[in-house]
């Protein structure tokens, strides 16, 4: 069922709402030290059991220490895992990270000021607002295999930028979300033309270094561009240190990495898609966002807001600006349905404990 356009605007309204002010008032976490949790711990071990043998680990962050990790089936702590389209999360703070430099001036930008040569074409007229909300107006639909801008047909195309300029147009795409990893690829290209840097070497300068994420390796197209649409593999606690500068506003300890006004934009909700994602009620700019109803002792249900980037297979960053808290999933269940089903069930028992503490 789609929402009228008031019915809808207020929804949004009221989510934006529900959902930043948690993360605004928040103070810099980094001064509280928890201790372990072992009750945690030990709840994490019903999945050694799990009847997949593709779980890779689950950790727990809360006020930037952790508190809970397991690492499942072989897989270990310093191990690189491909997140998938957690990528495109990633991609979009590096967009911030060039707005908040000066090398991007606005969202509302067209794609062609930053890609002159796409100027005319239906990826070039987009602005960069529809670009990271799925809503660009191009034919892409990662979930038809007959779109003419399905992901597929990008990974095999021996000239990608081409690729995208050919697209034509899908007018109703420009006010409905269509999921697809052209527009993530697309917002990596206009990120490398703002720069003038290749979309990695800046990654590692605005983003990773500051981090102290200095192990990763990120998939590229054949004609070299890093994928901006996801194949970045990283450990799980770097995909850690990516959960705690968002639910900390852009800061990691103590210096500022990002903007907090970016930060905001990104995980403002600009489109509704609870009727088409079972695991999300809305879409931001690469990020999403669900409200979580969790049994309380204190009351019968408690609304949990939770923005969250996520991946094929199962691969999550979970932010929890109520529990001051980040959840990390990875998985190599990619392709699998159940991949999706598994993670969100580890994140309702992680919340089911900590707000019964």
């Amino acid at each position: 069922m789609r929402f009228h356009l008031c019915t809808r605007a207020i929804y949004l309204l009221a989510v934006a709402s529900a959902m930043l002010c948690p993360l605004q008032a928040q103070a810099q976490t980094q001064a509280q030290t928890p201790r372990p949790d072992n009750k945690l711990n030990t709840i994490l071990t019903q999945w050694d059991q799990d009847e997949h043998k593709d779980l890779r680990s689950v950790l727990v962050q809360q006020h930037g220490k952790i508190i809970a990790e397991r690492y499942y089936n072989g897989a270990t702590a310093d191990g690189l895992h491909d997140a998938r389209s957690v990528g495109k999360s990633i991609t979009s703070l590096l967009l911030g990270a060039a707005l908040n430099r000066g090398s991007i001036h606005s969202a509302s930008d067209p794609v062609w000021h930053y890609w002159p040569a796409s100027k005319g074409s239906a990826a070039g007229e987009a602005t960069l607002a529809q670009v990271l909300s799925m809503r660009s107006g191009l034919a892409a639909f990662d979930e038809d295999v007959a779109s003419p801008g399905n992901e597929d047909k990008l990974d095999v195309a021996p000239d990608p930028l081409a690729f995208v300029l050919s697209l034509p147009r899908d007018t109703s795409a420009c006010a409905n979300y269509r999921y697809n990893s052209v527009t993530a690829y697309l917002a990596g290209i206009v990120v490398e033309k703002a720069t003038g840097q290749d979309l990695e070497v800046f990654a590692r300068t605005a983003l990773f270094q500051p981090l102290g994420i200095s192990h990763w390796q990120w998939g590229r197209d054949v004609a070299g561009h890093p994928k901006g649409q996801g194949n970045l593999s990283l450990t799980a606690r770097d995909l850690a240190k990516i959960g705690q500068l968002v639910l900390d506003k852009g800061m990691f300890q103590g210096q500022r990495v990002i903007s907090a006004a970016w930060i905001d934009a990104m995980l403002t909700p600009q489109v509704s898609i609870a009727a088409v994602d079972n695991y999300a009620d809305s879409y931001g700019y690469f990020w999403y966002a669900k409200v979580h109803t969790i049994k309380v002792p204190t009351t019968k249900e408690q609304p949990i807001p939770v923005f969250f980037a996520s991946g094929n297979g199962g691969n999550k960053i979970y932010v929890i600006p109520s529990l001051h808290a980040v959840v990390v999933v990875t998985s190599s269940a990619y392709g699998k349905g159940y991949g999706q089903r598994r993670s969100e069930n580890i994140l309702k028992a992680i919340l089911a404990e900590k707000m019964n503490q």
